[in-house]
């Protein structure tokens, strides 16, 4: 196991009724600013039980924020910001209103003259931001419960990330009652969200880490049982509290303490919403799949021990149960409505040499063991394409 250090200071509060709980999580005496998405809260009641716990004391609000959150919206969010004079800030909706919060956060303190999208190119250390909260309510992306956001830049078609412990949130008020309105389609996308994040911290190779690899195999089995059920049964609150607490759990850290990871799935991913506005979740379905078959050689022991322990296969040899391994995976994301490949999306044939060219442009580095580059992009996408 390799050396680490694990902090995480987000306080949970978990279950149904629990937003009646912010008046006691909020710091007194500030003015809040409550930032949303497309209107959702205000037809599932979520909005209703936000507005009423915050009736004692000064707030404003900021709707409009999109499903891949904007630089040019956050920029606009964080003048705003400032004119009301907000001192707290609180994400209510899922992981992309949470991300542009954590943006406008940085971009509210940001040195005056300077463009915080500086931090999303540089790796720079995120000097301050304001404290924020979040109501969540959609589960996939865990940000309730880390430092990392990402964020769309439209001039440039660029969709990058950045991570600081200064934009974990205070507290993440989780009430598995608000996915209940949740589209099939969103919520498929979460459960696909959960379950990439999980397996690029575990589908790498074995460092004596029996703990974090058995915590990983946990959540990928729930979310196998859970994901299926909350999409036939969407009021069924156990499979819902399920995949919302997978989630969390799938990207708060703890999973990867010690052992390494590969998010070149999420690397490539993003580039393709960026180009084609294609669902986050959804470029994941594609683009797992594709670097199992890749890197198939390297990643071959833990593939093994990922169809024995997640998906019960015991028959064949190693050859057989890692193919065994990614067809199941393929199979579980389009039991949930998701294609794997680019003809699924109707994604031209042309995405394969942009993407490569666009990640070579930027230095990227991809997986946890070989130094990938572009051919290596090219080959994955390749096989997405088949």
């Amino acid at each position: 196991m390799d050396n680490f250090v694990y902090h995480n200071p987000v306080k949970i509060v978990f279950g149904r009724g629990t937003i009646a709980q912010l008046p006691d999580l909020l710091p007194a005496g500030e003015k809040v600013m409550v930032t949303y998405g497309g209107g959702s809260i205000r037809r599932n009641g979520v909005y209703d039980q936000v507005a009423a716990a915050l009736a004692d004391r000064p707030w404003c609000e900021l709707g409009g924020i999109e499903p891949n959150p904007r630089y040019e919206t956050c920029r606009k969010a964080v003048d705003f910001a400032k004119t009301e004079g907000a001192g707290f800030l609180l994400a209510v909706g899922g992981g992309s209103v949470l991300d542009a919060t954590k943006f406008i956060a940085v971009g509210m303190r940001y040195p005056a003259g300077r463009d915080p999208w500086e931090i999303m190119l540089t790796a720079d250390r995120v000097a301050d931001a304001t404290p924020l909260g979040c109501v969540m309510t959609l589960p996939a992306t865990g940000s309730e419960m880390n430092g990392n956001a990402v964020i769309t830049r439209d001039a440039t078609k660029e969709k990058l990330f950045f991570k600081s412990a200064k934009v974990m949130p205070r507290f993440s008020i989780l009430d598995p009652s608000t996915t209940f309105s949740l589209p099939p389609r969103q919520t498929a996308n979460g459960v696909i969200d959960a379950f990439v994040h999980v397996m690029e911290q575990y589908l790498t190779y074995p460092v004596d880490a029996p703990l974090q690899d058995r915590q990983a195999e946990a959540i990928l089995r729930t979310l196998t049982e859970a994901g299926p059920k909350a999409l036939a049964e969407p009021e069924n609150y156990g499979a819902r509290a399920n995949v919302m607490w997978c989630a969390t759990n799938a990207l708060n850290g703890l999973i990867g303490c010690g052992v390494p990871a590969d998010f070149a799935s999420h690397r490539i991913g993003h580039e393709l919403t960026a180009l084609y506005e294609l669902d986050h979740a959804r470029t994941l379905a594609i683009t797992l799949p594709a670097v199992m078959k890749h890197l198939r050689e390297a990643k071959k022991g833990k593939l093994v021990q990922y169809a024995e322990r997640v998906w019960d296969v015991t028959e064949g040899d190693d050859e057989a149960r890692a193919d065994a391994a990614v067809a199941r995976t393929e199979a579980f994301f389009r039991s949930l409505g998701a294609g794997t490949t680019l003809a699924d999306y109707d994604l031209p044939r042309e995405a394969v040499g942009l993407v490569a060219d666009r990640l070579e442009a930027r230095g990227q580095k991809l997986s946890e063991q070989l130094p990938l580059g572009r051919a290596d992009v090219e080959a994955i996408l390749a096989l997405a394409a088949e």
